[in-house]
């Protein structure tokens, strides 16, 4: 895998993570109304623009353990030092934490196995493993699928546990290493209808447990109207709001905007589409007007280049 595939994704999703930041929590009807066309500032947590959130400090946690050599405990730990030290953070402090994330971290620095940390009730279902899961795949492009699962659940369960969560960050995952591997948009969103079944047939995963996933795996996500996805902080919401604006769009700008135009939760929408945006269309085709006001790009670019070394040492 080479530095650009890299950058792709940390770019990708701290770009997308960005766009929302400065109108999160606005309705659909006010972006409407002032959609956001480029990068902005200010707005809801008065910060410049540039300015990501906890979907990209924990992208990057997790990003810092694969150029490290990826290991769970390690991971974890990361995600306390952000939580506690500003590990990774857009500005030097804190600002966004989902009420999960939070518990699970204070589970995680009390000595609870990582593994053991995330909630596992049905309300514990944010998106907030899935917004952070994207660097995954370095790891995974070239394992079998039962292990691309079990670690996949392994780093969602840090935060979140639930089968829901976890099969959204197997889904996600499933489909950017289709895309990675140079699959058509459309034709990876087809073949997964095709594979999952057998996929949750061999990793023993019963298809009620994961039935509300039925719209992605059984209808025509791109066809629903806009009125009918959701972009709420439910992880279901957010990834099938996340491969409607994919395959709704032609650019990578296109399908960020898209994002963060739905509302509601518009960092993590915008992050989660980025990361398999930048991936599809390239890190060149990422603006890089919008890249050069990112928050510590050059961090960014020295974590994308220490993640390359570790994968080709």
């Amino acid at each position: 895998m080479n530095v650009d595939t890299i950058r792709s994704i940390l770019y990708g999703v701290a770009t997308g993570d960005a766009l929302g930041v400065p109108v999160e929590f606005s309705s659909r009807s006010q972006r409407h109304l002032d959609p956001v066309k480029d990068m902005r500032g200010y707005g809801t947590y008065n910060l410049p623009p540039g300015t990501w959130s906890d979907d990209s400090s924990l992208t990057f946690c997790l990003a810092e353990s694969v150029a490290e050599g990826f290991d769970l405990k390690q991971t974890a730990s990361y995600f306390i030092k952000w939580a506690r030290e500003n590990f990774w953070a857009a500005r030097g402090s804190v600002f966004d934490i989902g009420a999960a994330t939070c518990k699970a971290i204070n589970r995680l620095a009390q000595g609870v196995e990582p593994e053991m940390a995330g909630g596992t009730t049905g309300d514990s279902n944010g998106n907030g493993s899935l917004m952070r899961i994207a660097p995954l795949l370095f790891i995974l492009y070239n394992k079998p699928v039962q292990e691309r699962y079990l670690v996949t659940k392994q780093v969602s369960s840090l935060t979140h546990a639930h089968i829901l969560s976890v099969f959204a960050c197997f889904y996600y995952l499933e489909y950017a290493l289709l895309l990675y591997n140079g699959t058509d948009g459309m034709m990876a969103y087809n073949i997964l209808q095709d594979k999952m079944p057998e996929y949750m047939q061999q990793l023993g995963i019963d298809p009620q447990e994961v039935s509300a996933f039925d719209r992605l795996l059984k209808e025509k996500i791109y066809e629903i109207r806009e009125d009918q996805i959701e972009s709420t902080g439910y992880v279901l919401h957010t990834l099938e709001a996340s491969l409607w604006c994919l395959l709704t769009t032609d650019t990578y700008k296109e399908a960020v905007l898209k994002a963060v135009n739905l509302g509601h939760d518009t960092d993590t929408t915008a992050a989660v589409t980025g990361g398999l945006a930048g991936l599809y269309y390239g890190f060149k085709n990422i603006p890089q007007d919008w890249i050069s006001q990112l928050s510590r790009v050059e961090d960014i670019e020295n974590l994308a280049n220490r993640i390359a070394q570790q994968m080709n040492a």
